[in-house]
């Protein structure tokens, strides 16, 4: 067999190179192939970070009989849903609607024309739990393409054009305070009282919907907002989804009580993550607020970081085939570590028992509440995680992808201007440099690369998307002209390949002159990540406050009355469309600082303004007379640094003291406006 697999610049692809599988990557020449010999195409989606895609993956591709199953009767596929989402898109689309569920590892069966007729997610090498077991759905497979071929294609084109049927864009909706606040009501209806968070199992951190929460908390007061978010925020960072000694989140738990997670640590998660954390900090002066969104960095930089200054998609759930093995502990293994008086008292800190909370008497790290002797705790840590570096660790999927790329380039950015560390500002311009310098490629952006090396996927809208909102994160930050100077580009390309020509505030995930699968994608929803509609629609609105453009503004406000009915009547799946909403009603605030560079009275205004401003607020600093849209027609005031603070169309007085900056950013208005 023929390895078309081992060039590929996906680490979840090259898992899959060795196998006894003759595996296609997404490609026309695997459809004219099914073609020649008439069989159809299995489909396999998954990631490398995936438990079940590993199982799947040990169970049945790597069995030489299975395989050869496969092999006589199929034209095999293996795609990475994290290098190739739209296809991920459009065949999780189909298999939800065929089963009720979707999840990964995903597998389908299509037409030699790619068009669906069977999906599912994991199949076991034998029936079990009421599953069938893979052999078996293959031979059936098998046997209705070639006695009912044709009775499977006509199938297959009836689901593709349902499919399409049901992807139209959904009508206009007024989004306006009543909204807002509706959506605050159902959030309360549906927040955990017992455990905090939002749902049952699995408890997925809701790291949008707290964002949405503090930013509806500071335009409106709301205590109940406010409230949700440190409730969520304190149990996610005491319990288990919380990695105890080297920070960062986990991707979910699966129970409801945040004390056993899925060991999984993803980029994204992370990234958006630490914005909230950062914004809780902001907004309360939270010592574990802040400790998390410290240590949440430090993960990012140190965990994830690669040698090309990009950030590392996921580390996996697994290590050597056991999840979770790098991360639990016992109470001997705390003993052998930290001694027995240390480990004694790290066991009861950290609820590690000899009955265990996960696997086999294990007990995965959690600290329900601040030690009582922070020395000795800050000892105990260092001590537990040195012994755990020198364990077995989980493998790390190193591809750098766009859109989470473009997330960590915007909340290091962020962060590092509310909290004071420019070293994580610093981290941010080099993975920006690494996105223009490598993902962008004759004047369009691709998805991803791996060790310097960009592979051939284009960019969807999620990656234009956040690599603009990164470059204006930048922009504001430094106050580097050089930043908005490429931003600008990539959001004038998303609007030109990615707008539903058709419905004015609609978009499509995928360009219109990129690949054509059975049906163009366009998902307006929030799920683990912002919708690509949502993300680009936020960087809109961020390039309007920035540069004063109204058509930005117009376009932006267009796509929130679209997603209406989203926002109105399931809160949950737009918690990035709230927060935009919110940024509309609070103005957006702008606030531009002016006064000479190294000034000391600039500086202390500017580390207000980025300290006080609301979520979806603005921030720019620059000398008088600085060539910058938001600051020109600004000067100093009694010759003195002077910030300026606008909400949306209306300005306040100029104020020169931090103090006054406060007053309006946080109190009531000081002075009328103009």
């Amino acid at each position: 067999m023929a390895n078309r697999l081992e060039s590929s610049t996906s680490p979840y692809l090259l898992q899959h190179a060795t196998n006894p599988v003759d595996w296609w990557p997404w490609c026309d020449e695997a459809f004219t192939e099914a073609v020649r010999r008439d069989v159809p195409v299995l489909l396999s989606i998954g990631y490398a970070a995936c438990h079940w895609c590993h199982v799947m993956a040990h169970e049945s591709f790597e069995n030489a009989d299975i395989a050869a199953v496969m092999n006589a009767n199929f034209v095999n596929i293996k795609v990475d849903r994290e290098e190739r989402p739209d296809v991920d898109a459009v065949y999780m689309e189909a298999t939800q609607a065929m089963t009720g569920h979707g999840g990964w590892p995903m597998t389908c069966f299509l037409t030699p024309a790619g068009e669906p007729f069977h999906c599912g997610t994991y199949y076991p090498p034998s029936p079990r739990h009421g599953m069938p077991g893979f052999p078996e759905l293959l031979i059936a497979v098998r046997q209705a393409w070639a006695h009912r071929g044709e009775q499977v294609r006509d199938a297959a084109r009836r689901i593709a054009k349902q499919l399409g049927e049901r992807a139209v864009p959904l009508s206009e909706s007024a989004v306006d305070d009543r909204v807002l606040t509706g959506a605050l009501e159902r959030l309360v209806g549906e927040f955990d009282q017992q455990h905090a968070g939002f749902g049952g199992t699995p408890k997925f951190p809701p790291s949008m919907l707290l964002e949405f929460l503090l930013r509806h908390h500071e335009r409106t007061g709301s205590e109940s907002a406010l409230s949700m978010v440190q409730r969520t925020c304190e149990a996610m960072a005491r319990g288990g989804m919380y990695d105890q000694l080297a920070g960062g989140f986990a991707r979910y738990c699966v129970d409801a009580a945040w004390v056993v997670p899925h060991f999984e640590k993803m980029l994204y998660d992370n990234a958006l993550l630490l914005r909230v954390y950062t914004h809780l900090t902001r907004l309360t002066g939270s010592t574990t607020a802040r400790r998390v969104a410290e240590q949440t960095a430090t993960f990012l930089l140190d965990g994830l970081g690669t040698s090309q200054g990009g950030f590392a998609a996921s580390l996996d759930a697994d290590t050597a085939g056991v999840e979770g093995a790098t991360y639990v502990w016992t109470p001997p293994q705390l003993i052998e570590v930290l001694g027995p008086a240390d480990g004694q008292w790290a066991a009861e800190l950290l609820g590690v028992s000899p009955a265990g909370t996960f696997e086999q008497g294990t007990s995965v790290l959690r600290l329900p509440a601040e030690p009582d002797d922070s020395g000795r705790w800050e000892r105990v840590r260092a001590a537990l995680l040195a012994a755990r570096a020198a364990r077995p660790q989980p493998a790390r999927d190193d591809k750098v992808v766009t859109e989470w790329n473009g997330m960590a380039i915007t909340t290091l950015a962020e962060a590092g201007g509310v909290l004071g560390r420019p070293e994580w500002v610093a981290a941010a311009v080099v993975a920006a440099e690494l996105m223009l310098g490598t993902h962008l490629v004759d004047g369009r952006l691709r998805r991803s690369s791996r060790d310097g090396v960009v592979g051939e996927a284009a960019g969807v809208l999620a990656d234009h998307a956040w690599l603009v909102e990164g470059l204006l994160a930048l922009y504001q930050v430094t106050g580097e002209s050089r930043w908005r100077g490429a931003a600008l580009p990539v959001l004038e390309l998303a609007q030109k390949h990615f707008a539903d020509p058709d419905h004015a505030g609609a978009w499509f995930d995928t360009a219109d002159d990129a690949e054509a699968l059975f049906r163009r994608p366009s998902n307006p929803t929030d799920n683990a990540t912002p919708a690509g509609a949502s993300a680009l629609v936020a960087a809109l609105l961020t390039a309007s406050a920035l540069t004063g453009s109204e058509p930005y503004r117009a376009v932006a406000q267009a796509a929130v009355a679209r997603a209406g009915t989203v926002l109105a009547k399931a809160p949950q799946a737009a918690g990035h469309w709230l927060t935009i909403a919110e940024a509309l009603a609070h103005g957006p605030v702008q606030i531009a600082v002016i006064g000479a560079a190294g000034d000391a009275a600039r500086a202390a205004l500017e580390a207000t303004a980025r300290w006080a401003a609301p979520g979806g607020a603005v921030v720019l600093a620059g000398e008088p007379g600085a060539d910058e849209p938001m600051l020109t027609g600004r000067g100093l005031v009694d010759g003195v640094s002077t910030a300026y603070v606008c909400h949306g169309f209306s300005c306040d007085r100029p104020v020169t003291s931090p103090e006054d900056l406060q007053a309006q950013l946080r109190g009531p208005i000081a002075g009328g406006r103009e």
